[in-house]
């Protein structure tokens, strides 16, 4: 993106912030790190750490979205960057990316005037000498591909990959649908025939089940395919929405199949993740 924008969705937050609505109020300290701290003129995207507490409510949310597979951070999310997007959320990582040697500039600490975050914002100013950084925790498998894989995820295959534990290779989905009728149905009740997602499916499924697998063990988005099959070999996840789990599939020696990018229309690209041979 041009770096104009990136001021402008970062200005907006800073307004979000200011108004508190819940749970915006709960935060404590934002930064920015990444190419745009640096200077970049056209940074990929808004890379912002955000420290927070809790309160009951939040509490009570954050367990309501774990037991149903959902983002606990969506409230959050949305209520710094509202329906845009651009900015990539990093919660509670301050001392972890510090650790790894990565410079936070502090934008806003609870207490402070907002003008001091605005002042703060000002200051990064453009350097046409600062490019992008190299990606970190990189592996062959994401060539290509790394604007579709978020820092968190790729530390987590990086880490697995590179301790033995699993398989990753890169995919290419070719537009089909599964041949099962029950499968089908079970993706079209669930989405409109315009939705992105609803093409992600079916195309996953059509995958899954031309490479042998069988259907009724895969669970699609958060929801089982048939819940009398107590087998569970395959997780299906669209665009992210479920990565928080990913740990305890492969934990279990479950397979992983994302789709990156669902989109009505563009190519879809997704990552196998399989348990390691032997």
């Amino acid at each position: 993106m041009k770096r104009d924008r990136g001021t402008r969705l970062l200005t907006d937050m800073i307004d979000r912030l200011e108004v508190g609505q819940w749970p915006l109020g709960l935060i404590d300290e934002v930064y920015v790190f990444g190419s745009y701290a640096r200077g970049a003129l056209e940074p990929k995207d808004i890379d912002v750490v955000v420290e927070h507490g809790t309160d009951k409510r939040w509490l009570s949310e954050s367990l309501h979205a774990s037991c149903y597979g959902k983002d606990s951070y969506t409230s959050m999310k949305q209520g710094l960057r509202g329906n845009t997007r651009g900015i990539s959320f990093q919660f509670r990582s301050r001392d972890s990316l510090t650790a790894e040697g990565f410079p936070l500039t502090l934008l806003w600490r609870r207490g402070e005037p907002f003008d001091v975050a605005r002042q703060r914002l000002a200051a990064l100013t453009p350097d046409p000498a600062a490019g992008s950084a190299p990606r970190d925790h990189m592996l062959p498998a994401f060539a290509g591909i790394e604007d579709l894989l978020p820092r968190p995820a790729r530390i987590e295959l990086h880490t697995r990959y590179t301790a033995g534990e699993i398989a990753v290779t890169p995919l290419i989905l070719d537009d089909g649908r599964p041949g099962e009728r029950s499968v089908i149905r079970h993706i079209e009740r669930r989405w409109i025939d315009t939705s992105s997602l609803r093409r992600a499916a079916l195309t996953a499924a059509a995958f899954l089940e031309g490479r042998g697998s069988d259907l009724s063990t895969v669970t699609f988005h958060g929801k089982r395919m048939d819940h009398a099959v107590a087998e569970e070999t395959c997780f299906v996840d669209l665009g992210w929405h479920y990565f928080q789990f990913m740990p305890r599939y492969l934990d279990c020696g479950q397979a992983w199949l994302e789709v990156l990018n669902p989109h009505p229309t563009k190519t879809l690209h997704a990552l196998l993740v399989e348990p390691a041979d032997g």
